[in-house]
């Protein structure tokens, strides 16, 4: 098999039919303030734990492709001593992991942010390949406010996108691309459009000035719906054509796969959002999610650091993994979910 035939199988692995892939990549700080919230103790032990509760639930390969893994955890060995690749791959799923070094302030850009990380990048990039990743992450962030976002901060973004994704493929690795319009703010359903929308079409002018294989790499983007703080709450089937206007304006046919990030909703909310987008058609893409709180927050309360909960917050979890797989079929209901 050739490299690229390599990068395409495994985009398509990740977007199998009925599978999504779950978001583990929460950085050191961020999980600490997770924890924090439930008064877990966050160490590098009880995260260990946490995250292996997580792949190690029974089944979950049926409904999850693959897992995006931080620095730490593509290191760590489970309990039994296995590294969590194996562990990962022994239940039925793919290794990924995060790559990028987070947001910063962008430079004369007041209140906007670029992503780093690409110094040193390719050495990191074949170091995760040689741990048994497969695939790999990188977040841009792109606000909506006054004024926001500025056509120099969408570029930036889109340009340190570009060069990631072509780095990552030049490791072996399918990169998953993830530029982000956040849910924060009072903006109504029209103004995300049109932010999305420039967004990813500077993002595909990058990826292919930069010669991305298309059908080699995953796209991650926010679905299209109000700010968290409008007094407008679009229903499931608004956010569904608005979000999907948008995808069939700027992303090839080519792309083998959609994986949309829940962005703040809460599992319900994400669910019946994918579920409307898969009731609307036939699209060239395949449609799937790659949830991180929307997947992991019931469980993660349920077990609260303590190992005599891992039972119930495993089947948590598993619910969450199995509504959310049932949505991008088309096959979700709220009555489903809350039995």
């Amino acid at each position: 098999m050739t490299a690229e035939e390599s990068l395409k199988a495994t985009a398509r692995a990740m977007v199998a039919p009925g599978k999504g892939i779950l978001a583990i990549d929460e950085t050191v700080s961020t999980c600490t303030k997770r924890f924090a919230e439930l008064g877990i103790e966050s160490t590098e032990d009880s995260r260990r734990a946490y995250r292996q509760m997580l792949v190690t639930t029974p089944g979950v390969g049926e409904f999850i492709s693959g897992a995006i893994l931080f620095d730490e955890t593509i290191r760590q060995v489970t309990s039994d001593g296995k590294p969590f690749v194996y562990a990962l791959e022994a239940a039925g799923m793919i290794p990924g992991i995060k790559v990028d070094r987070g947001a910063r302030p962008l430079a004369k850009a007041p209140g906007e942010s670029v992503t780093e990380g690409l110094d040193g990048l390719r050495e990191r990039l074949n170091e995760y390949r040689e741990l048994g990743a497969r695939f790999s992450k990188w977040r841009a962030v792109i606000r909506i406010g006054s004024g926001l976002p500025s056509r120099y901060c969408i570029q930036m973004n889109a340009h340190a996108l570009g060069r990631y994704a072509t780095l990552a493929q030049e490791a072996d690795l399918v990169p998953i691309v993830e530029p982000e319009v956040l849910m924060d703010g009072e903006h109504d359903m029209q103004r995300c459009q049109d932010v999305t929308e420039q967004v990813l079409m500077a993002v595909f002018d990058e990826l292919a000035a930069q010669l991305c294989l298309l059908e080699g790499m995953i796209l991650k983007p926010n679905m299209v719906t109000a700010g968290s703080s409008s007094r407008v709450r679009p229903e499931a089937s608004e956010i569904a054509e608005h979000t999907l206007t948008v995808l069939r304006r700027c992303v090839p046919a080519a792309v083998p796969g959609i994986a949309f990030l829940s962005g703040g909703q809460s599992g319900q909310e994400a669910c019946a959002n994918l579920n409307a987008m898969a009731c609307c058609g036939p699209m060239p893409w395949e449609r799937s999610f790659s949830f991180g709180r929307a997947l992991q927050y019931p469980a993660l309360e349920i077990w609260g650091g303590e190992p005599a909960n891992v039972p119930a917050a495993q089947e948590a979890f598993m619910h969450r993994a199995r509504m959310s797989s049932l949505a991008r079929i088309g096959a979700y209901s709220q009555d489903t979910d809350e039995r």
